[in-house]
């Protein structure tokens, strides 16, 4: 079991530097969990692309499906008042707080390529080489 934010499921959904750990992740443990809002945001990035770099309507659909079939099992709702006591802990923003109450519950860090979630919440998080070990 696994907690990923957005830009982990980012990278494993668009080619780039950090996909083949991304993919690696997931190849390696298929069960990933996160806060519900991680499609939320992923529905604004693929929105982003579209406008700004020309992503079709259908690719980001079909961005959106893959992304559906990876996290939606492993969905969780964090709770408003511990995300809130979260991000005044942490110092961190209301969102990002409630991936690291998904995965303070869930007894597992939080897999983020966020550097500053990572500094502000060391215990709680790690980075995707330190996840799958390069």
């Amino acid at each position: 079991m696994i907690v990923v934010d957005c830009n982990v499921l980012a990278h494993l959904l668009f080619d780039g530097e950090q996909t083949p750990r991304a993919r690696a992740m997931l190849e390696h443990d298929a069960d990933w969990h996160s806060e519900a809002l991680i499609l939320v945001e992923l529905t604004n990035v693929l929105a982003t692309a579209m406008r700004a770099r020309g992503l079709t309507t259908q690719n980001a659909s079909i961005v959106l499906t893959q992304a559906q079939t990876v996290v939606e099992p492993g969905l969780h709702g964090a709770n408003h008042h511990e995300a809130l006591a979260v991000a005044a802990q942490f110092r961190v923003s209301a969102y990002d707080a409630r991936y690291l109450v998904v995965a303070r519950d869930l007894g597992l860090k939080l897999v983020t390529e966020d550097a500053k979630l990572r500094a502000a919440a060391p215990k709680l998080t790690q980075s995707l080489a330190a996840a799958v070990g390069y």
